[in-house]
């Protein structure tokens, strides 16, 4: 199978991919991977559907400086994209079939500091001449971070909550639909619903404001995906931290859950969670410190 006809039946496979309410955050992903790794082989030239090639594609990624996470992520769309081949039959067998993942490199993330989302807070307070539209940016940013560091809701499920979502009185939001396709609800405190309360005072005066969205753009339209990651990051850039990625607030909101004396079962509920190990990649810089602090104690290094 060639490159001309993988590009054709990859719209197939986007249709079965909705058909299957798989997410906006994966479909995105499977596509950029699909169709980077089809130009890829464009470029060669070689053979989509040839176990060598995708082996040299992700080799290739990871010498040029990519994550190990993102080449895996890549090679798991191309992976994806050939299972679903061989169960519409269009090609005779999965030829990645036992194909190995590229390793990833554990690494402990390290949560923000309070100062640093003091920093972030601070830099969504709005001027006193700011118009309606720049009040609304304001606002709704200040509800992101508060929601989202305490929450540790991903950002995907962060923009799909619709206005009847959340109970600002009883402090919880629910999501409908997380990874997986499940649901749960998440708690938050006082600081955050009034944080949201003055978001949506301000969004009532917005063109959209009957949509049920309930975050909306600072520029009269709809919110998305890359509007989230763009104004937070703007927000971490005008606070000087250094290295801030979106997902960092979930990092936070975990370490912060633990090192408030959270159980580990209640931090799995509320961040949708349903494998311990997923738990780990999450607290290893809370494991940490708390390491950190019972060394400093028993002073291991005395004699």
């Amino acid at each position: 199978m060639n490159v001309a006809q993988c590009e054709l039946l990859s719209q197939s496979w986007m249709l079965a991919l909705r058909a299957e309410r798989k997410s906006p955050q994966t479909l995105k992903a499977y596509g950029d991977g699909v169709r980077a790794y089809l130009a890829w082989c464009a470029a060669k030239p070689a053979e989509p559907m040839a176990r060598a090639a995708l082996n040299l594609w992700v080799a290739e990624l990871l010498e040029g400086g990519a994550a190990a996470s993102t080449a895996r992520a890549r090679q798991l769309a191309v992976r994806r994209f050939a299972a679903w081949l061989t169960d519409e039959r269009e090609i005779p067998s999965d030829p990645f079939l036992g194909l190995k993942s590229p390793k990833l490199d554990e690494r402990v993330i390290e949560p923000l500091t309070d100062d640093e989302i003091r920093a972030m807070l601070k830099a969504c307070a709005p001027p006193r001449d700011a118009t309606p539209a720049q009040m609304l940016w304001h606002r709704r940013d200040e509800a992101l971070i508060r929601f989202m560091f305490e929450t540790g809701t991903r950002a995907g499920e962060v923009v799909a909550l619709q206005l009847a979502d959340v109970d600002l009185a009883a402090g919880i939001a629910t999501v409908r639909r997380g990874k997986g396709g499940k649901g749960r609800t998440v708690p938050f405190g006082p600081q955050t619903s009034l944080a949201i309360d003055r978001y949506l005072r301000v969004r009532r005066g917005h063109r959209l404001a009957a949509a049920p969205d309930l975050w909306l753009g600072d520029r009269g339209k709809r919110f998305s995906y890359d509007a989230l990651h763009k104004t937070l990051r703007l927000r971490a850039d005008e606070a000087g931290v250094v290295g801030f990625h979106p997902h960092k607030l979930r990092h936070t909101a975990a370490h912060r859950w633990l090192a408030a004396g959270g159980s580990e079962s209640g931090l799995m509920a509320v961040a949708g969670w349903t494998r311990p190990d997923m738990l780990m990649r999450y607290t290893k810089a809370q494991a940490a410190s708390r390491a950190a602090e019972e060394a400093r104690h028993l002073n291991l290094g005395e004699l």
